[in-house]
């Protein structure tokens, strides 16, 4: 790939990528991110090697410029919390349904090669059948859910209409460095490492027996290097998991065993719109794009905590 943009660049999982796709050669990186919840210093060692633009993806007229001469963007940039679309409807909406037509919008127009999505494993709801098949009839139940739902349909619309390349990834629970635990909304898993670090008790909403299948951010950052380059695969949708799940209760018990400490959690209410159990059927993922999941999750979780603890040191 000569020039890729990763919308979401300075975020946890787009920083990841950007790393990712210097190591594969990629010979010119653009990031876009509005650092809303993004952070420049996500990209500090790399910084001097991709070119930055502090842009809102809603705004077309800056998309299209950017993607100019573009192989494959990368469109990662969302509001990314189901709660939050719950609490706060309206931005969530506006990004993630308004900022993701733009995107493709202004892709189509700058006759990018592919649109490679970041779509969410959420859009399955809580159908019982385990492990999530790409086949199953999707049952959004949160604004989250639908809006990263519709941008899939997005990706297929544009794909059969405009000609553009779409590919979708259905996202896991994704997690690793740099993934922040300071707000509200953050992934359980960075707060579970926060908590860890400081000898505090986490609060898991629920019984902690809800299931998930954790993904560590290095094999989602593969997978999206090879949707953008796999062959015959545009207007697809594909799981980005691991094929595994396990408790919130699980993990914890692991962490405590890692560092050799007892903390036991404390428990509340459920969260509005979250899914009691999820797993990926990520057969289709590795016959068609080649994944190849590297990171088991006793070797992600340890990878995750030591840079934890080193962030930590350097506040």
């Amino acid at each position: 790939m000569n020039r890729v943009v990763v919308t979401g660049g300075a975020g946890f999982i787009g920083s990841g990528l950007v790393r990712a796709l210097l190591a594969d050669g990629a010979k010119e990186v653009a990031v876009v991110d509005n650092l809303l919840s993004g952070k420049e210093e996500n990209l500090t060692e790399v910084r001097d090697r991709v070119e930055f633009h502090k842009s809102d993806i809603r705004d077309y007229d800056t998309m299209r410029k950017v993607f100019e001469g573009t192989d494959v963007v990368f469109h990662l940039a969302a509001i990314p919390s189901v709660p939050r679309s719950i609490i706060e409807p309206i931005p969530s909406h506006d990004v993630n349904i308004n900022g993701t037509f733009s995107v493709y919008r202004a892709a189509a127009d700058a006759k990018v090669g592919r649109v490679v999505y970041a779509a969410s494993s959420s859009a399955y709801g809580d159908t019982l059948v385990l492990p999530k098949t790409e086949s199953m009839l999707p049952r959004p139940k949160s604004p989250y859910a639908l809006q990263k739902l519709l941008g899939e349909y997005y990706g297929s619309v544009f794909h059969s209409c405009f000609g553009l390349e779409a590919v979708a990834l259905r996202f896991f629970n994704v997690f690793g460095p740099r993934q922040d635990p300071s707000s509200a909304y953050s992934g359980v898993l960075s707060l579970f490492m926060k908590c860890l670090i400081e000898r505090s008790t986490p609060l898991i909403h629920g019984d902690g027996e809800q299931s998930r299948d954790f993904t560590y951010v290095d094999d989602v950052a593969g997978l999206l290097i090879k949707a953008a380059k796999a062959q015959g695969v545009a207007g697809n949708v594909y799981n980005a998991g691991n094929g595994n799940r396990y408790t919130l209760n699980f993990i914890w018990e692991e962490l405590q065993k890692i560092e050799g400490v007892s903390i036991p959690a404390k428990y509340g209410p459920p969260r509005e719109g979250d899914v009691r159990d999820s797993q990926a059927d990520t057969a289709l993922a590795v016959k068609e794009l080649g994944h190849s999941p590297q990171f088991p999750i006793d070797k992600a979780l340890r990878l995750t905590l030591d840079w934890y603890k080193l962030s930590l040191q350097n506040v």
